[in-house]
């Protein structure tokens, strides 16, 4: 009988995740976590600087109109 091509997609795609896919070590998982716990962390921190400047900018220029 004659293999499905979804069966030997399947199949392969099990064979590449097993046998050649490097995995990362628990230290280095750990250290990846932190720096993008802290790249999140920093960018956040930017957006909330400028969204804190320019809303007192804008409180500023509609205070002056009114």
């Amino acid at each position: 009988m004659k293999k499905y091509k979804i069966l030997t997609d399947i199949e392969e795609s099990y064979n590449e995740l097993v046998h050649k896919v490097s995995w990362p070590t628990k230290s280095e998982l750990v250290n990846s976590t932190i720096v993008v716990m802290v790249a999140s962390i920093i960018a956040a921190l930017i957006l909330w600087v400028i969204d804190f400047i320019l809303s007192h900018a804008m409180q500023f220029i509609y205070g002056l109109a009114g």
